[in-house]
């Protein structure tokens, strides 16, 4: 049974920094790439990051690039997303996705960004 669960959001001032974590069972973590994606209100869930396998192929959407930084520990079966000189626009319930386009997603948990 695959399980993802996100971790370490919550409400952050702009220009303030997150990091998400997600912790993963049921599949076999090193064998496949992550995603992170995010939702906000009254909008469609869209495309934050990626990372494959071995952690060497990196995909970002275009409005984080440059903040937001993806990484892979294959040993802890986590992938995380580090969230630094946030914006307002960046809130929203972040998801991470096992692989690039499965049906597995996490719960979600929710990121704020405001003063």
């Amino acid at each position: 049974q695959v399980q993802l669960v996100e971790s370490g959001g919550g409400l952050v001032q702009p220009g303030g920094s997150l990091r998400l974590s997600c912790t993963t069972s049921g599949f076999t973590f090193e064998t496949i790439g992550m995603s992170w994606y995010r939702q906000a209100p009254g909008k469609e869930r869209e495309f934050v990051a990626n990372i494959d396998t071995i952690g060497e192929l990196r995909n970002y959407a275009d409005s984080v690039k440059g903040r937001f930084t993806i990484n892979k520990n294959n040993r802890k079966k986590t992938v995380f997303l580090q969230m630094n000189n946030l914006r307002p626009e960046d809130t929203g319930v972040y998801y991470c996705r096992r692989g690039w386009n499965t049906a597995d997603w996490g719960q979600g948990i929710q990121v704020t960004v405001s003063s």
